[in-house]
């Protein structure tokens, strides 16, 4: 029999839904000033690696050069999108449900130092992949800098015209959404 000890229990806030906190809403994303995170927590926010948006656009239509035919850039694309952070299961729901797009697609954002930070999730893997394409753009970035980013780039890179109707109104209603919640950042 051990004496003098004692199990020590912390409770540690749950993580609650940065939509869960009722706000006056213009879109079906809730933006929010970022909270501090567990530290051991992996972030689902989308930190893209090129310096603005222009840069991430010319570095996807490189590496899209690099393949003969769209076989091996869709598969370069799923790819992409099994690398996106995971996203938490408590925002798949109608409240982050991004509409118009044929596969579901879950979508969260923050703003933290004046950039808007995305989070985001499908249950189809071509379209994680484009979600990937996307956030890889926008994510990390001022508003005004996604405001002025036209989502054309989708269709100069070929994107659009090598996925079905469907696929590609999907797509452009990602886009809309992200530059939707950029404008609601912007002052009045």
């Amino acid at each position: 029999m051990r004496r003098g000890r004692r199990r020590l229990t912390t409770e540690f806030p749950r993580h609650n839904s940065l939509a869960a906190t009722p706000r006056p809403r213009r879109s079906g994303l809730d933006v929010r000033p970022a909270r501090q995170h567990i530290p051991s927590m992996i972030d689902p926010f989308v930190k893209s690696e090129e310096p603005t948006a222009g840069a991430a656009i010319e570095a996807i239509g490189e590496e899209l050069a690099l393949f003969d035919d769209w076989m091996e850039r869709y598969e370069f694309i799923i790819g992409m999108g099994r690398k996106l952070p995971p996203f938490p299961e408590e925002w798949t729901n109608d409240g982050h449900r991004v509409p118009g797009c044929q596969s579901r697609v879950w979508m969260e954002a923050i703003l933290q130092d004046g950039h808007l930070y995305f989070a985001a999730k499908s249950d189809a893997a071509i379209v994680s992949g484009l979600i990937a394409l996307l956030l890889r753009v926008y994510s990390g970035r001022a508003p005004e800098e996604i405001i002025a980013t036209d989502p054309v780039f989708l269709k100069d890179l070929g994107l659009l015209e090598a996925l079905s109707t469907n696929r590609g109104n999907g797509i452009a209603a990602m886009a809309r959404k992200v530059r939707e919640v950029a404008t609601m950042q912007q002052p009045a």
